[in-house]
């Protein structure tokens, strides 16, 4: 089973996003680039990221979760999800997610993921037979924009975390 939603990635090196944001922007570029999925409208990326509360090290899920509710007032369902069953469901819907790779807090140190500690959006997945292919954008480099990439969940579960961002009149 496969399924892989059509989603315009954004970047947060772009030159919009001040420069003292960018090494730590993954979080409020991955929420924006979830709203314009869902409203078709593009957000500044820099007020996001202090409505939000992120910091130098990046955007923590609570904080996420918590100042996403105070923003979006009760226009948006957004909840940790705690499945991959769930996190499959939402994406066969045609909804996006938030996944953040967090070896730090997850306590994984020694663990080698894709990523140390970063959001991203989750886009949709592929079943295969030993393991389960995450397809991700990765909110682009320094040089180059977002792009789309395949993660293994198996790989990379332990450090994982799935947020819904739902607009509450779509089921």
């Amino acid at each position: 089973m496969k399924k892989l939603i059509a989603f315009q990635g954004l970047s947060q090196h772009n030159e919009a996003i001040l420069k003292k944001y960018r090494t730590s922007a993954c979080g409020p570029v991955t929420a924006a680039a979830i709203l314009q999925f869902h409203e078709g409208i593009e957000l500044g990326v820099n007020q996001l990221y202090r409505l939000l509360g992120t910091t130098p090290i990046g955007l923590f899920t609570w904080r996420l979760l918590r100042n996403f509710h105070k923003i979006s007032g009760m226009r948006y369902e957004v909840q940790k999800v705690r499945s991959i069953e769930e996190v499959k469901e939402e994406l066969l819907a045609g909804r996006p997610l938030a996944m953040k790779f967090d070896r730090y807090f997850t306590f994984q140190w020694f663990s080698k993921p894709l990523y140390s500690y970063h959001w991203v959006p989750l886009i949709g997945f592929k079943q295969e037979a030993d393991d389960l292919l995450l397809y991700i954008h990765d909110n682009g480099q320094k040089n180059r924009p977002s792009k789309m990439r395949t993660v293994s969940y198996l790989e990379n579960r332990k450090v994982l975390t799935f947020v819904k961002i739902k607009p509450k009149d779509r089921q």
